[in-house]
């Protein structure tokens, strides 16, 4: 018995040690893997700052914009190139691009003797608003005044892509090719039905005939007064988006567009060759294979033998020198995303973290002026009153503010824009949607349903008030109480700051959503026009001849940012790869209820109080 124990003790006692031995090398090799990729790391990141000091090599600078522009990215453009290396390039359909950084970059190619000319390969361009495509066309245009061609080229071209393109001297486009123009659309989910299923009770309070950001939980379709307001400006959109490619081609706008049964006539003469058609109707020059293409580039700008390319430097690899800091300072803030209370997250904007870039603007001596650069949907109304304090402060303190709208700036984005000097807009901006509404859900009767009841005592029906419960009227009654408060201080802060009086603006609020022209028609803003013309007009309320620009910006760590870059690759790869399995009509709707699901989400206002444009964003 003592021999047989022996045996036993001595096989564990070696399997215990055999397994030490394994974790321990497991541990080693996975901290050895740890110390290669943070070396691989520091590496790349410092071949990546040592690159943006060369000068670029004589050729084209290449505008290969990858993913989407925005006014404020959640990641630099150097960490974007250094996930690309490092993770792949999955997280590419969520690359955000820096609108100043692509402007700033143009405009010292003009006069970069290196840089002979610009080349547009937007094929892995997803998008961006109407007033930045703009923006960068008008850079572009600088850029062709200067003497130096810019040529688009493309198997095809979507909108947004061919709007860029528009801008170029020279469009190519391959024979198989299409330039799909198709027109806008807006489409939500309604799910009033399926809530009333689930017996799921919806408490709906707003202010506003044309709010219709609470219509999905009330409605299984659009409102007539919604599709009225939304089909004009949407069409208003449109035709700004036709006329500017129209300008930029020399040709009607009715020749961009011919309309959906002019475009099926003239298809079927042509036996359906959409290559033909574009070229027929001078949206392209020249129909050309892609090697046709890099010789006639070749021809223009060099060819580079080793790779086998023509020579050109791709504009996250073309170095942007610093502005210089001459004259007084004028500070960018760049308000960006739904506004929700606290800090900022990913997409969002921190009603705390907005005041405070704000507030240290406002504190300091050299910031002359302040440029509030709005491309926000609105949010919480409690965040977009925090923001709107600090801003009025620093009016108070005799610094100018001056509001510069992007794509957006409506609901708690023009809420936010009201202690300004001055507003510039874009004619395609979308704001106005002054109007608060609130939603609070409860789930008494689903829980009823399946055998779970809730029930207890409260000092008092305020008290009371619980998900699982039904609401109190007197609860109610409050919440509608504040909504109709909020959106008469809403209206008051608006009349205050427009001299007008409350109710010249109710007539023009009600939730109504207008395009910067008709805003400026309306009053809502001073002028039309750009971020330079904000910047301009913020010089001349600060009285400086010399000035430089400051952008309040908290830029996240190196550790911080891969991190996010690492979360963007696993969430870039992993719906899509569950989504594979789902027919396409199902996988489509399963993403838009998730996007429409984060987006209430997010929501955090602490009275339930949201001055939103839901509509404003979800534009196709």
């Amino acid at each position: 018995m003592h021999t047989l124990w022996r045996i036993f003790a001595g096989f564990f006692k070696w399997s215990w040690r055999l397994l030490n031995f394994i974790r321990e090398l497991v541990l080693n090799l996975f901290f050895i893997f740890l110390v290669l990729v943070g070396v691989g790391i520091w590496m790349q990141f410092s071949s990546l700052t040592s690159d943006t000091n060369r000068p670029a090599e004589r050729g084209a600078l290449l505008l290969d914009i990858t993913g989407v522009v925005v006014d404020k990215p959640s990641v630099n453009n150097k960490l974007g190139m250094l996930s690309r290396q490092l993770f792949g390039a999955s997280s590419d359909r969520l690359q955000e691009n820096s609108l100043f950084d692509i402007v700033d970059a143009i405009r010292q190619a003009k006069g970069d003797a290196n840089i002979t000319g610009i080349v547009l390969d937007l094929k892995n361009f997803a998008g961006a608003d109407q007033p930045s495509m703009r923006y960068i066309g008008k850079a572009l245009q600088e850029f062709r005044a200067s003497g130096k061609p810019v040529y688009a080229r493309g198997a095809s071209y979507s909108q947004g892509q061919y709007l860029l393109a528009s801008f170029a001297n020279k469009i190519w486009l391959s024979p198989q090719g299409v330039v799909d123009m198709h027109g806008f659309a807006t489409n939500g989910m309604y799910y009033k039905s399926l809530l009333e299923k689930l017996k799921v009770n919806t408490h709906v309070f707003r202010v506003g005939t044309y709010k219709s950001a609470v219509e999905p939980f009330i409605r299984d379709d659009m409102s007539d007064a919604a599709r009225e307001a939304d089909g004009r400006w949407i069409g208003e959109l449109w035709g700004n988006y036709l006329d500017t490619i129209a300008a930029n081609r020399k040709i009607p706008a009715s020749q961009v567009f011919p309309g959906a049964q002019g475009l099926l006539t003239q298809l079927t003469a042509l036996k359906g060759d959409t290559a033909q058609y574009a070229l027929k109707n001078k949206l392209v020059d020249e129909l050309a294979t892609s090697d046709v293409v890099d010789q006639a580039l070749g021809k223009q700008f060099g060819w580079d033998n080793k790779q086998k390319t023509y020579k050109a430097t791709s504009i996250y690899d073309y170095s942007v020198k610093p502005a210089p800091q001459q004259g007084g300072a004028i500070a960018v803030i760049l308000a960006s995303g739904a506004i929700m209370d606290g800090e900022d997250s990913a997409g969002n904007m921190g009603g705390d973290t907005t005041a405070a870039r704000i507030r240290e603007a406002r504190l300091d001596p050299n910031v002359k002026a302040i440029v509030l650069r709005v491309n926000s949907p609105g949010g919480s109304v409690s965040a977009s009153e925090v923001i709107r304090e600090e801003l009025a402060a620093a009016k108070a303190q005799g610094k100018p503010i001056v509001v510069s709208m992007g794509g957006m700036a409506a609901s708690g984005g023009y809420w936010i824009s009201t202690p300004a000097n001055y507003i510039v807009a874009s004619p395609s901006t979308l704001t106005g949607s002054i109007g608060i509404f609130g939603v609070i859900t409860t789930l008494e009767e689903s829980l009823k349903s399946v055998g779970v009841n809730t029930d207890g005592v409260a000092t008092s029906p305020l008290a009371d008030v619980s998900s699982t419960k039904a609401l109190p009227p007197e609860v109610q009654q409050m919440m509608q109480l504040s909504i109709e408060s909020g959106y008469q201080r809403f209206i008051n802060l608006v009349a205050k700051s427009r001299n007008k009086t409350p109710e010249q603006i109710d007539q023009i609020a009600q939730g109504h959503v207008w395009t910067g022209q008709d805003a400026k028609k309306n009053g809502l803003v001073d002028s039309l026009g750009d971020f330079d013309d904000a910047v301009n007009k913020a010089a001349e309320l600060a009285k400086l001849k010399q000035w430089h620009l400051k952008f309040q910006l908290d830029e996240p760590g190196l550790f911080d940012q891969l991190l996010n870059q690492m979360g963007a690759s696993v969430q870039a790869s992993l719906p899509d790869a569950l989504q594979a399995y789902l027919p396409a009509p199902l996988a489509q709707a399963t993403s838009e209820l998730k996007a429409q699901g984060d987006k209430w989400q997010s929501l955090n206002d602490p009275q339930n109080r949201y001055a939103l444009c839901l509509t404003c964003g979800d534009v196709k």
